[in-house]
């Protein structure tokens, strides 16, 4: 991979991901950690945990965590089909409180949060993320970006990424305004960037990545570009607790 910058200091890292082996000589002792929360995600998960399997086989995965954020579904079933550790968030529902927890039942020093929707999940979301920090020990989170359709139509999705967080962020953090996926699902984060700075629901990508920001700044952010991302998109409705989320999750960290 290579760095491209994506504007006032954030690294922007495209090219070929890495290989399993590539990360496992790599990582020496340290370790990595999955975590995953999903809700009603059966239709999604199975392709999702066979693969954090696989890469827990191959070592470079030393946990993998799914927690089950109330569904009503198979989720829960079908992880431990797979042999994948899976508790129910007790203080759900939520996806940052599901993320806090996931946090808590590991030890590993990097954490790779993924999402459980995503159609065409393979290794890159785990190797092209956790590169970064391996090389790199001034990085404190990576995010994915990535290109998102809507119903086939290339670049239309994230919807509240381009209507809301974006502006957010070009309005209240310029730095961050080169961000392209400020919501993105999947990032790799060091455990001490963590710390006391989670939000409860949607607003959890926000606030991680604003948290990092004010914290260690622009230095310790970059985006790693993980092609395409196919995933289920919400009807328009149903994005409007997301973009509250998010909306508090910006004001509350703004001088406003």
């Amino acid at each position: 991979m290579t760095i491209v910058d994506a504007g006032r200091g954030v690294k922007r890292f495209a090219g070929t991901p890495p290989t399993a082996a590539d990360v496992v000589a790599l990582k020496g002792r340290r370790t990595i950690a999955a975590c995953i929360p999903a809700r009603d995600e059966a239709g999604t998960i199975d392709q999702v945990v066979a693969t954090c399997a696989r890469l827990a086989d191959v070592g470079v995965l030393d946990e993998v965590v799914v927690v089950d954020d109330h569904s009503v579904d198979a989720t829960a079933e079908r992880c431990r089909r797979a042999g994948i550790a899976v508790v129910t968030n007790p203080a759900g529902p939520g996806k940052g409180q599901a993320l806090r927890c996931a946090t808590s039942l590991t030890t590993a020093e990097i954490l790779v949060f993924l999402d459980a929707d995503v159609v065409n999940f393979s290794e890159r979301f785990v190797t092209g993320l956790v590169r970064p920090l391996l090389d790199d020990p001034g990085l404190q989170l990576v995010k994915a970006a990535y290109r998102r359709s809507l119903d086939g139509r290339p670049d239309e999705g994230g919807r509240v990424t381009e209507l809301l967080a974006r502006p957010l962020l070009a309005r209240f953090f310029p730095d961050l305004a080169g961000v392209s996926q400020p919501l993105a699902g999947e990032c790799a984060v060091r455990r001490q960037a963590v710390a006391d700075v989670f939000a409860d629901r949607y607003g959890i990508e926000m606030a991680l990545l604003i948290d990092v920001f004010q914290r260690f700044g622009c230095a310790a952010i970059a985006e790693v570009d993980l092609g395409d991302r196919v995933h289920r998109n919400r009807p328009l409705l149903e994005l409007r607790a997301h973009a509250d989320d998010v909306l508090d999750a910006v004001l509350s960290r703004a001088c406003v």
